[in-house]
């Protein structure tokens, strides 16, 4: 699987590590990516996604995992991740109806 976060998208960067004598040799930033199940209220079961700490702190802050979905762009999200999302907005608007 690739190292990419399935809801913010974040990725791996590349760079340089520079020493005292300023020799530059290539490297990589890994994202901090966490396996979690993360539940759903509004469908009452959990998702297994893996994402970056701050991803994780993000869905916190917006209120759980179905808010943070509806306020997501598709863009930013994985295939899995835009498959719940579409779940989330139909039992919202089947519980609306």
């Amino acid at each position: 699987m690739a190292r990419r976060c399935e809801l913010t998208g974040k990725g791996v960067l590349a760079g340089n590590n520079v020493s005292h004598a300023n020799n530059k040799s290539r490297r990589r930033f890994l994202p901090n990516l966490c396996q979690v199940h993360l539940m759903s209220e509004s469908l009452g079961r959990d998702f297994a996604f893996k994402v970056s700490a701050a991803a994780l702190r993000s869905v916190e802050h917006r209120g759980g995992l179905d808010a943070y979905l509806l306020k997501a762009r598709d863009t930013e999200l994985s295939l899995s991740a835009r498959r719940v999302k579409r779940q989330v907005e139909k039992k919202l608007a089947s519980a609306a109806a």
